[in-house]
């Protein structure tokens, strides 16, 4: 009994190490992607505002309800973002003159953002060198294999999500004891 006993324990000992190292290789790759040579692609737009002209551009595409607007309220949670820091990024856009930012009635139905003629210049040039890019990396990579990265990705970051979910709720505490 003895003997089973430490082999289950030399088993979970190898289960924590095996899972130590990759969740220092995917935090290290997350950091990689995250920070490095990728952000030289963006020189008139940072990463953030990008993602938050395209957000923008596209929901004033797709919205026949709302016309050519896109309310902070959605922006924010497209982007997992506070109010405050959608705000702030939306007020950096307004004052380079890459959207407009108003709002219903008194300001109380909520407030709204809408890409200007510049926004969109802005946007196309930055659009057309990440499809440079990425179009040779897809050549090199195989779009296959781009596609399936991505649904992986996808799952990945839905259970990380839920995930840290839990922890921040206290959930992850009873595995630790």
């Amino acid at each position: 009994m003895e003997e089973k006993n430490n082999v289950t324990e030399k088993t979970n000992a190898s289960e924590k190490t095996d899972i130590m190292k990759l969740s220092n290789e995917l935090t290290y790759r997350r950091y990689m992607m995250n920070r490095g040579k990728i952000r030289n692609l963006f020189q008139s737009v940072s990463m953030t505002e990008y993602i938050a002209l395209h957000n923008i551009l596209q929901n004033d595409e797709s919205s026949s309800i709302y016309g050519e607007r896109t309310y902070l309220k959605e922006l924010s949670e497209k982007m997992e973002l506070t109010i405050r820091q959608t705000s702030k990024l939306v007020g950096e856009l307004r004052d380079r003159g890459l959207v407009t930012w108003s709002h219903d009635g008194n300001g109380k139905d909520g407030t709204y953002v809408s890409i200007t003629e510049n926004g969109k210049k802005l946007l196309k040039t930055q659009e057309e060198i990440l499809k440079e890019y990425y179009g040779r990396v897809i050549e090199k990579y195989g779009k296959e294999n781009l596609i399936q990265l991505l649904h992986l990705m996808k799952e990945l970051e839905t259970v990380m999500s839920s995930e840290m979910e839990d922890f921040q709720e206290g959930g992850m505490e009873d595995e630790f004891d």
